[in-house]
């Protein structure tokens, strides 16, 4: 089974907000999810961004790849995507 870090889309019509969820590449993006692990608003100045950091390494040190998205939201909140991965898969 492929697993993904990626966003779920929750909240009203014009008002997005995106939950960063573990999920199947094959379900559809709000579709069945494994685990959810932060959020995401960019509704609000500046943007909010909540990730579980445990969680993320977590799944990450177990191979999930976090989508083109995700890994802009761990830069923006100071973890590297890179070497979050490898740091976890080398211990």
């Amino acid at each position: 089974m492929a697993v993904r870090v990626r966003l779920t889309r929750v909240g009203g019509r014009k008002n997005p907000i995106w939950r960063v969820v573990v999920a199947d590449q094959r379900s559809p993006r709000d579709g069945r999810v494994i685990e959810t692990i932060g959020r995401y608003n960019a509704q609000v100045e500046p943007s909010e961004i909540v990730l579980d950091q445990e969680r993320l390494e977590h799944w990450l040190s177990r191979g999930a790849q976090p989508t083109n998205t995700v890994k802009k939201l761990m830069r923006a909140k100071g973890l590297s995507p890179a070497g979050t991965a490898g740091a976890a898969s080398s211990s």
